[in-house]
């Protein structure tokens, strides 16, 4: 699939769940955020369709996400499901960790590749004030089930205020090469206002070569996180919306002022 800029879109990230366990604070207010009910959100075969039409029409790399998609009841099912479908030759998850160290063998079995883990610090203290109560040797517990039952490359995504030389992301950066792990530091970014950079070690945030669409937890296919763009896979089905998505992808992102990241999955 090519979008009218002739980019090459093979990528899809699907946001299984708008809840999360932790309360980022550049995320989610203290106070939480409304969510969605239970009928809004999309049931298995409805997300494993949309990913089945996507990946006959040339998607060959999908990422499950949140919130954080290991809250989501049954995940684990989802997961196989999606897993089962003939061409995706990588298939990724972006995960707090938090329960990482419960599912990380069964997600293998299940026919997941690999994890990317977010890492702002390895802080105790920092962790817990910066999650508004997270514990952080849960975090260290889910990288090392995960190392154990093969779900690499782990990629770390470190969001940053302005470099790579903040101390949290330096202590990041020496954790990750002790561990083996690969590291991504993500500028911190404003949907609203239309801030955001290239990620650095990776290629999120580079309009030029962009080749992922999104699924929200309520069936939006976005072509762009910063844009309002959206097409419901309910109303129009699946390989419509995929359709209309891909030909109203933007060359560039602007502003998003209908969306967050924790529900559409960043």
């Amino acid at each position: 699939m090519f979008d009218k800029f002739d980019r090459k879109i093979n990528y899809l990230r699907i946001s299984v769940t708008d809840r999360c366990n932790l309360r980022c604070i550049y995320c989610m207010p203290e106070e939480g955020v409304p969510i969605l009910s239970h009928e809004d959100i999309l049931n298995f075969d409805e997300i494993t369709e949309v990913a089945r039409v996507a990946v006959s029409n040339g998607v060959e790399k999908v990422r499950i996400t949140g919130g954080e998609p290991l809250v989501r009841k049954g995940i684990v099912n989802l997961v196989r499901m999606i897993g089962e479908i003939e061409g995706i030759k990588d298939y990724s998850m972006t995960t707090n960790a938090i329960f990482l160290d419960k599912f990380a063998n069964e997600l293998v079995k299940a026919g997941l590749h690999r994890v990317n883990i977010s890492l702002d610090t390895i802080n105790t203290d920092r962790f817990k004030q910066m999650t508004r109560g997270g514990d952080i040797q849960k975090v260290f517990d889910g990288i090392n089930a995960a190392k154990r039952a093969g779900l690499e490359p782990i990629k770390v995504n470190c969001v940053i205020k302005d470099n790579d030389k903040e101390p949290d992301a330096v202590e990041v950066s020496e954790y990750c090469k002790r561990n083996n792990l690969q590291v991504r530091y993500i500028k911190e970014m404003d949907l609203e206002k239309g801030e955001f950079a290239v990620v650095q070690g990776g290629t999120g945030g580079d309009c030029s070569s962009c080749n992922r669409i999104r699924l929200t937890a309520n069936g939006m296919i976005k072509p762009c996180l910063f844009n309002d763009i959206a097409f419901g896979v309910r109303g129009l089905g699946a390989a419509r919306a995929i359709d209309l998505a891909i030909g109203n992808k933007p060359d560039s992102g602007h502003t998003n002022q209908t969306g967050k990241f924790y529900n559409i999955g960043g």
